[in-house]
């Protein structure tokens, strides 16, 4: 079986629960309607079905190829990617100044969902890419942004991000990378870099390298890091590829998951170039404001990894329920004549139905986010905009963290869908499962997302946006109150979801209490309970989008088909009856930390 665009729902989050007819209103949007919006996402769905998706697992088996310090793709993968530029989807979101379409940053959600479900190692270089583009646009000189960026957003070039070394993994302050400044202007940088996601490849003309790196006088830890811009060829201001730069491949990884996606090792000042030894590298922005600058890539790169978790969990999905509608296999427990669809079963029905609630509930919550954060860039508003950024920047983390642990367990439920079938790797659901894992590691792993949403998000406004969260989900209660005392024939489980949603909420109103109240005396023991307090939230966040879509699917006029109101009601009552219920344990979990900061100590003796 292969991938679908699940547009339909798409399309009913879209109008009923991001509210994008607000991002259509905003000043810069007055040309982009319903229509146009309907077409992309049209040519969206056929590019990555025919085009995309079939090469998802011939990448998977084939990988990619390193020999002498190049690397040779999967076969089909140039002309897709090919086929991807000309396109246009390259330059999407970024400005029509430097060539893109501006479009708003919630088309862009559901186009990145598409093709990362299409073939999550293939999306990865348009991604890095992305995040080239924006670290460019915002602190790029003038002459970088119209050298660079057009190319980029052409496809002509593609781009990467270099944090890590062997000795310097999440903590950046060890970053020894050495960036000497030459009498042109110009840098000369020595170092290594890992885990480097398309750092070679022949998809393109040029890659275009954003390094980290120290100056010889550069201040100790954090505070001296630069940014510079490195790429594999030198090239002049119209474009033309001139001299090889000393930055090369020295190997790709052979890993768990994602084997169509080269993650190379780069040596910087090998001497094996056309420029000398050390690389030719070129300062972006101010020195030692490296890593405020390379934070822009990396926090749009968490949220488009969060929209991964989303592709992958459908695609997962997808393969798990055709299958489970195909396979025939023992009797209905209420008798048959013979073997029935395993669907039928009860415990495999929920786990197909916890796996569409957690995907679509993720996907609610992630395109929600990305109206946000279109509002906070095109509001006229000034405080409108302050509280759309604010919302953005909390659920950022979220985004990211509970859509990629999701993931796991969605595509985890996929193999155990399958049986033995799903163990053996021609179904398919052992790829997604292998594919999903690296989603919670990179561009910050779950813990760090953690620390960042109690440290940066509620401790920071003393839980402001947290608790107007809660105060909105508590108008959705009343309003499913409201529809369930009207009779309707879905009363029974407006009133289930209203009932697990009132818990839910008052777990995630203990879990932002027990924070702020013991962040100042007891902070070890309130990070004991990040994970926790993230998941706990992103669990609620999700119940909450599917109750609301409950109550459009039971209102007056949804303006879907029957089928699909169905479908969407009863996907909501299975998920408020089987996740939301992990809130209190999340909640419990969290005012346990105060024990755990005790006992944790006695672990650590040797």
């Amino acid at each position: 079986m292969t991938y679908r665009v699940p547009r339909e729902d798409i399309d009913f989050i879209l109008r009923n629960l991001a509210d994008l007819n607000s991002v259509l209103q905003l000043p810069a949007n007055t040309e982009l309607s319903q229509d146009l919006i309907d077409a992309v996402l049209d040519e969206n769905a056929r590019f990555v079905q025919e085009v995309v998706a079939p090469l998802n697992g011939k990448a998977d088996v084939q990988g990619a190829h390193w020999k002498n310090g190049e690397v040779v793709t999967t076969h089909g993968y140039k002309e897709a990617f090919s086929a991807f530029a000309e396109g246009g989807w390259q330059g999407l979101l970024h400005e029509p100044e430097h060539g893109g379409q501006g479009l708003p940053k919630v088309l862009g959600a559901v186009v990145s969902e598409n093709i990362n479900a299409a073939s999550l190692a293939f999306s990865l270089c348009p991604l890095l890419t992305d995040g080239v583009i924006e670290a460019l646009a915002t602190v790029g000189s003038s002459e970088q942004q119209k050298k660079y960026i057009p190319r980029l957003i052409e496809g002509r070039w593609t781009g990467t991000m270099n944090l890590t070394e062997p000795q310097a993994g999440s903590d950046l302050a060890l970053v020894s990378a050495r960036a000497t400044p030459q009498d042109d202007g110009s840098y000369r940088i020595k170092g290594q870099k890992i885990f480097i996601t398309f750092g070679e490849h022949d998809l393109a003309e040029n890659i275009i390298h954003l390094v980290l790196a120290r100056t010889p006088d550069a201040p100790k830890g954090v505070k001296g890091i630069s940014l510079f811009l490195v790429p594999k060829y030198l090239a002049d201001d119209d474009g033309t590829i001139g001299k090889r730069n000393d930055v090369w491949c020295a190997s790709i990884e052979h890993k768990l998951g994602i084997h169509g996606s080269p993650t190379a090792v780069l040596l910087y000042g090998a001497g094996k170039g056309e420029v000398g030894e050390g690389a030719v590298a070129y300062l972006v922005g101010e020195e030692n404001l490296g890593l405020q600058y390379m934070f822009i890539m990396m926090n749009a790169a968490r949220y488009a990894v969060g929209i991964q978790g989303i592709a992958v969990a459908e695609r997962a999905f997808q393969l798990a329920n055709h299958y489970a509608h195909d396979r025939l296999q023992g009797q209905d427990i209420e008798g048959s004549d013979g073997p029935v669809a395993i669907a039928r079963h009860p415990d495999v029905d929920r786990m197909l139905q916890t796996m569409k609630g957690l995907t679509e509930g993720s996907r609610a919550v992630a395109y929600w986010a990305a109206v946000a954060n279109d509002m906070s860039r095109g509001h006229p508003e000034v405080e409108l905009r302050t509280q759309a950024k604010a919302l953005y920047e909390f659920l950022v983390p979220v985004v990211k963290a509970f859509s990629t642990e999701m993931s796991i367990e969605v595509t985890s439920l996929g193999i155990q869908v399958h049986g033995g079938m799903g163990y053996i790797e021609e179904t398919g659901a052992a790829q997604h499962y292998r594919d999903a894992r690296i989603l919670t590691i990179y561009e910050g792993t779950t813990a760090i997302q953690a620390n960042d949403f109690v440290g940066r998000k509620v401790l920071r406004d003393g839980g402001k946006v947290a608790y107007s969260l809660a105060q909105s989900m508590r108008d959705t209660l009343a309003e499913l109150r409201k529809q369930a005392a009207g009779g309707s024939e879905d009363a029974a489980g407006l009133k289930l979801i209203a009932m697990r949603l009132e818990d839910a909420i008052q777990a995630y109103e203990r879990g932002i209490a027990f924070t702020l109240t013991h962040a100042k005396q007891q902070l070890r023991a309130i990070f004991y309970g990040s994970a926790p307090l993230l998941m706990l939230t992103g669990t609620v966040l999700a119940g909450w989008q599917l109750a609301r879509a409950a109550l459009v699917c039971t209102g007056p006029d949804s303006g879907q088909s029957a089928r699909f109101e169905k479908q969407k009601v009863a996907t909501a009552v299975f998920y408020a009856a089987g996740v939301l219920p992990r809130a209190a344990a999340y909640a419990d979990t969290i005012e346990s930390g105060i024990s755990l900061e005790h006992y944790a100590a006695q672990l650590h003796v040797q």
